[in-house]
């Protein structure tokens, strides 16, 4: 007998010792794997920051060990998400700033300024979120009871989309504008010969900022991580970077401090930065891929910045602008073209749409796999949706709920025919990349599942769905937040599906978003963020 129990233990040491030391093991769950066949797994082993075996949790548990050992106890697993377009920097800096979203008069924005000078003390009060859409009175603001309240501390606050400006008269005086003074790709609005305080796009770059501090700019970065991944997001594309924003962020990364996956789109709005980029070549490493060029097309429709065929349906003789020359267009696209870097354009109104897309295809050509990018593709005239067969659309679903109120009396019944029209575009390119644009949305990305999905408000409006011929399935959905979206960034290969060799970035939830009934997508919480295996957020 006692041979026998020395035997067992002989045994059992043995089969141990077989077994491979790993750092991570996860089982006992319900796993989506977005892999080509969108299959789902209940366990996975996870060394040196990547994912080496999935199977079900009895073959695991056989052929692996680990001191780190995480029962999911059949919660739901997904990919790390990715959100194919956001202001992640901007988000960060927001923090330091007044925080205007949500507001639902100018009399409130007029509060939420006063509270926070008493707090702050500013010198120069900055800050963003507003939205009169979201106001009784859908009007512009002006900006007198500014200069009541504050006649000598500049005051400058960005509309939500970021494409319009509330300044008071202090900030007017600080930036040296006049009514006179001359815009390209934009607008000083006037009324009655005197300046209201709101600046449209390219106007708004007469206003003088304070610099951001080093300090400043750390803490906003650091903020922003962690917002994103308590919402489970592992790599963030943030549409538009100077070269100091970049290369700050580079230098987090190095020294660890921070962890986000960034894929940087470089600000095209400088011709020097262009230069640079295009001759410094690609940088790739396991947490920043700079390899793209943000290009503003036009502004945004909340603002009537959108460049339009036809005018406003609301504003007689208004069309928007495109934000430089057509012909400006065509020479970044071909010096962008000639190199290996891929080009993402803003692009709201159809008439921005129309010449983006005659311009990719013309610098094109024939050639394929260059991933060039339309940001938005928010209103597409029928007959361009054909050229995004090379085209690929980036798009942020919460965009459609959120404009869907007021978007037809802006454009009209016949163009709302292909306006937010996500599965027409699907259907164009075989992908989308999905977004949500924060700070313009909330980071949440199971509202933008929400939006993809059931295109409603979350007071289950309308109750039908808004333009439901162009939801997307929950399968696509989830495509386009993490497979797609990797795709987007030539970064399929290591991230954006839950398969051996690729970063072991993934997420715990509270419940199936897969299954849940949806309306309680939107109360979809993370439990749990890993980033290379690690554990970045547990709630």
């Amino acid at each position: 007998m006692k041979k026998i129990f020395i035997l067992f233990i002989f045994s059992a040491i043995l089969v141990s010792c077989q077994k491979e030391k790993v750092d991570l093991i996860v089982i006992n769950s319900n796993t989506y794997l977005v892999n080509e066949k969108f299959e789902n797994a209940e366990a996975f082993a996870v060394k040196d920051g990547k994912f080496i075996a999935i199977s079900t949790t009895k073959e695991i548990q056989e052929n692996y060990k680990s001191d780190n050992v995480v029962d999911a106890k059949n919660q739901t697993i997904v990919p790390g998400l990715i959100d194919a377009h956001c202001h992640f920097y901007g988000l960060g800096l927001q923090q330091q700033k007044v925080d205007l979203t949500g507001t639902k008069s100018y009399d409130e924005v007029l509060d939420k300024i006063v509270a926070f000078q008493k707090e702050k003390n500013a010198t120069f009060i900055s800050g963003r979120g507003w939205d009169q859409n979201d106001w009784d009175v859908k009007e512009f603001p002006t900006k007198e009871k500014l200069d009541k309240l504050f006649p000598t501390t500049p005051i400058a606050v960005r509309r939500v989309d970021g494409h319009a400006l509330l300044v008071n008269q202090a900030a007017i005086d600080l930036s040296g504008i006049t009514t006179d003074t001359k815009v390209t790709g934009g607008e000083i609005i006037i009324q009655n010969g005197k300046m209201t305080g709101v600046l449209i796009d390219a106007a708004m770059d007469f206003i003088k900022f304070p610099e951001t501090s080093n300090k400043e700019a750390i803490q906003g970065l650091l903020d922003a991580q962690k917002i994103a991944f308590s919402y489970g997001l592992t790599t963030v594309d943030d549409a538009g970077l100077d070269r100091n924003t970049i290369e700050l962020i580079d230098d987090l990364q190095k020294s660890n401090k921070l962890k986000m996956r960034i894929y940087a789109m470089i600000s095209g709005d400088k011709q020097e930065q262009i230069d640079y980029y295009i001759k410094k070549g690609i940088t790739k490493t396991d947490r920043l891929n700079v390899r793209s060029f943000k290009i503003y097309g036009d502004g945004a429709l909340g603002s009537r910045g959108a460049a339009m065929r036809k005018s406003y349906t609301d504003r007689e003789n208004h069309f928007g602008a495109l934000i430089y020359a057509p012909e400006r267009y065509r020479e970044i696209a071909r010096q962008i073209a000639a190199s290996e870097f891929q080009m993402n354009t803003h692009a709201i109104g159809d008439s921005a749409n129309t010449w983006m897309l005659k311009t990719y295809k013309e610098v094109l050509k024939d050639t394929k796999n260059r991933r060039w990018r339309i940001e938005h593709a928010q209103i597409i005239s029928t007959k361009d949706f054909q050229d995004f067969d090379n085209i690929l659309p980036s798009v942020q679903p919460t965009h459609a709920t959120s404009d869907m109120y007021w978007a037809e009396a802006r454009i009209g019944k016949e163009r709302m025919k292909g306006a937010y029209a996500y599965k027409t575009l699907l259907n164009k390119y075989g992908k989308i990349a999905l977004g949500t644009d924060f700070p313009v949305e909330q980071v949440n990305p199971f509202l933008t599942f929400y939006s993809a999905t059931y295109r409603k408000d979350l007071n289950n409006f309308p109750e039908d769905g808004f333009q439901m011929e162009n939801s997307l399935s929950r399968k696509e959905t989830l495509r386009g937040m993490t497979i797609w979206a990797a795709f987007s960034n030539f970064e399929e290969q290591e991230k954006g599906s839950i398969e051996v060799g690729k970063f072991a970035d993934f997420v715990i939830l509270n419940q199936d978003i897969m299954s849940v009934d949806g309306g309680k997508i939107p109360k979809t919480n993370v439990v749990s963020t890993f980033l290379n295996g690690e554990k970045v957020y547990s709630k």
